[in-house]
């Protein structure tokens, strides 16, 4: 059961893995808890990964679940609200997807 809304993203990235060095991931949708990604490069659960947010910077989170070429990740951490909002400013272009304040 999802804790927390998903919001769709368009956001690349290059993740930290500590077997496989950088590996190039596009989150398609993030929340507070964690986020997926539409192009797995064959990660299993449990795999972590370090990826670089705007406004929280480096977090650490780690592979949950797999289903094709998605897979989904939970943060080690939640991320604060107000910084979640912050961020969503710069992650979704279109206002009408943004969270009300």
């Amino acid at each position: 059961m999802r804790r927390a809304t998903r919001h769709p993203v368009d956001y690349p990235v290059i993740a930290e893995h500590r077997d496989r060095g950088d590996i190039s991931l596009h989150i398609a949708n993030v929340s507070a808890h964690g986020f997926m990604v539409d192009n797995s490069p064959d990660l299993q659960r449990g795999e972590r990964v370090i990826i670089r947010l705007p406004v929280i910077g480096r977090i650490e989170a780690y592979a949950i679940w797999m289903r094709d070429e998605r897979a989904g990740f939970q943060f080690e951490r939640i991320i604060r609200m107000d910084d979640f909002v912050k961020m969503m400013d710069v992650l979704q272009p279109n206002p009408r997807l943004r969270s009300r304040r």
